[in-house]
């Protein structure tokens, strides 16, 4: 948190906050600037920067095209990271259709669906398949958490077979992670 600065110097740093992890909340931003959660509304209304579910959206949008493995529409939550061949990163924000009604944990296959979809994302290949997940839920999940994937391409081998390592994180805590070998298939 920062003594309060002008209104210009905390715009232009708003903005360059917002460049660097354009995930910030406006709850996070009205900590680190010392100001009101309408200060920082308003200022992102002057500058012209969307809400938070908007520029995930963007983000989102641009990695979708990079996909090749399988269609964008068919990842598990938002796309908002993508090397393709190396690592990416998904946001899935969970509710209550996707839990059981009696404890409100989300089901298992929402979080493997999430896992999967992005290992499938960040492959080099036109067309895989997954030959083999070694899997482990760490912590349940409640409906309403919002789950943070991140895949990582570990090794290939014969140029048809990615070892990947997902990891699922809620509120910092790793609720799920898999190792994934996917095999690419010729079209």
């Amino acid at each position: 948190m920062t003594a309060k600065l002008p209104k210009k110097q905390r715009q232009i740093r708003l903005k360059q906050s917002l460049k660097e992890d354009p995930f910030l909340t406006d709850e996070e931003l009205m900590q680190k600037y010392n100001v009101s959660i309408q200060t920082i509304r308003l200022d992102r209304l002057e500058l012209g920067i969307p809400e938070l579910r908007e520029r995930i959206k963007n983000v989102a949008e641009l990695n979708y095209s990079k996909v090749r493995a399988i269609g964008g529409t068919e990842i598990v939550g938002e796309l908002v990271d993508l090397n393709l061949g190396k690592n990416g990163i998904s946001i899935l924000e969970t509710d209550s259709q996707m839990a059981f009604k009696k404890t409100n944990i989300v089901r298992g296959h929402y979080i493997y669906a999430q896992a999967e979809s992005i290992a499938m994302a960040v492959i080099d290949a036109d067309v895989a398949l997954t030959g083999v997940a070694n899997i482990k839920y760490n912590e349940p999940v409640e409906a309403g958490e919002k789950l943070i994937a991140k895949a990582e391409v570990v090794r290939t081998r014969d140029n048809n077979k990615y070892f990947v390592h997902v990891f699922i994180y809620s509120n910092q805590k790793q609720v799920f992670r898999g190792k994934f070998i996917l095999v690419a298939l010729e079209k």
